[in-house]
């Protein structure tokens, strides 16, 4: 069997070490983004982003509790838009912790962590690997 493929392009599956997010950062004002592109969008610099492995922590910045969904996606499940330490806004699902705002605080710390896209497979069988948040 293969290895699993990576959800987004910004999920990077290294042949060795452990699974990480890439950002590019701009060289001129320090902003990182996802995916890759030319020019900055905070300063408008051409040519001078690179790319940057991202933290696996931060915080939570904002959240929904998503309780109507597509046929076959379990709800609730939380939603969530976390900043990563260094640098860098990421939207996942935080999992770990109960759909229930009393449980939830913004500004909690969290992890990525790196799982099965809940076992789905493509056409041609191929397994996934997303990356959620949960709680530190």
């Amino acid at each position: 069997m293969s290895n699993p493929l990576p959800v987004v392009d910004y999920l990077k599956i290294p042949e060795s070490g452990d699974p990480y997010l890439e950002g590019h950062k701009c060289g001129s004002c320090g902003s990182i983004f996802l995916g890759a592109r030319d020019v900055c969008s905070k300063c408008g610099t051409r040519g001078k982003l690179a790319p940057t492995k991202l933290s696996n922590e931060g915080k939570l910045y904002v959240y929904s509790i998503v309780c109507r969904s597509f046929p076959g996606i379990q709800v609730p499940y939380v939603s969530a838009i976390v900043d990563l330490d260094g640098g860098g806004t990421v939207k996942g699902n935080l999992i770990g912790v109960d759909p229930d705002p009393k449980k939830i605080q913004f500004g909690m710390p969290v992890r990525v962590v790196y799982k099965d896209a809940l076992g789905r497979k493509d056409r041609e069988g191929n397994s996934y690997l997303s990356y959620f948040f949960e709680p530190r």
